[in-house]
């Protein structure tokens, strides 16, 4: 089979560039565009050079319907709006869409939803082997302890991510939840100050600090009567979710249309 050929959204970006370097080292893969927004500083600029890689010749646009008609996927960790505008031309041209964007509403993921009966999309608040891994263990624990244990997440992040909590909380948050049978929008407490009065049983606590350049801290704590259990994982550097975009685009290359997480790509969304 040749090379997957695939596209950069947000190339001018610390994400972008990461992933720019990650198809750069990979096999299987080669970049066929990098997608700016329109009126950024950067477009016209050699996506290789701002990647810190040689020239490849490649330069940032901020035309994706031109770009994708050679191309068969998109690396896309923008911001919400960029990511809901790349969803149609995506599904339009029939390529597969890897979704990293964290702070997306309802109704946007009910917008990338509804592309699923006819385009692939890989959807996830986190890309890294380590942390989806992370959550298929935190909801085996959820589901093995009952109430008398408080579920509380904590996560780190540098100080540029404009959204909290951030996707990776939620995702843990969600499989506690699912552990637990219950859903998180019912269960989920964030932000306490004041008076608060005494923690309900049953909540997900989420707690969000941002700081300094930390890739990623995440830690899923389970408080019991005189005990308690903490599992956490550390991103080092963004390279690792880039290189696991890049993974789950080559695996998603010629599956059938519908919605896949990470769990999917990994062989663990039946745990």
């Amino acid at each position: 089979m040749s090379d997957m050929r695939l596209i950069v959204a947000g190339a001018g970006g610390r994400m972008g560039r990461a992933l720019t370097r990650a198809i750069a080292e990979s096999k299987g893969a080669v970049l066929a565009g990098a997608l700016e927004a329109p009126g950024s500083e950067l477009l016209g600029k050699d996506s290789g050079v701002l990647a810190g890689l040689p020239a490849n010749g490649i330069k940032l646009s901020a035309d994706l319907w031109a770009m994708s008609k050679d191309a068969d996927g998109i690396l896309d960790f923008t911001v919400p709006a960029a990511t809901i505008a790349n969803v149609a031309i995506a599904a339009e041209r029939g390529i597969v869409h890897v979704i990293g964007t964290t702070g997306l509403s309802g109704s946007d993921n009910a917008v990338i939803k509804s592309v699923t009966n006819r385009a692939v999309v890989v959807q996830s608040g986190n890309m890294s082997l380590g942390v989806n891994l992370l959550a298929a263990v935190v909801k085996r624990v959820a589901k093995a302890l009952d109430q008398s244990f408080d579920i509380e997440i904590v996560e780190t992040h540098h100080r540029m991510k404009v959204d909290a909590p951030s996707g990776t909380a939620l995702m843990l948050g969600q499989a506690a939840a699912s552990g637990r049978g219950v859903t998180l929008d019912e269960h989920s407490e964030r932000g306490r100050d004041g008076i608060t009065g005494a923690r309900r049983p049953g909540n997900i606590g989420f707690a969000s600090l941002r700081g300094g350049t930390v890739a990623g801290d995440h830690s899923v704590s389970f408080l019991g009567p005189f005990e308690r259990l903490t599992l956490s994982h550390q991103a080092e550097d963004r390279m690792l979710f880039a290189h696991g975009a890049l993974k789950a685009s080559l695996w998603a290359h010629g599956k059938q249309p519908g919605h896949y997480s990470m769990a999917d790509v990994l062989g663990l969304s039946d745990i």
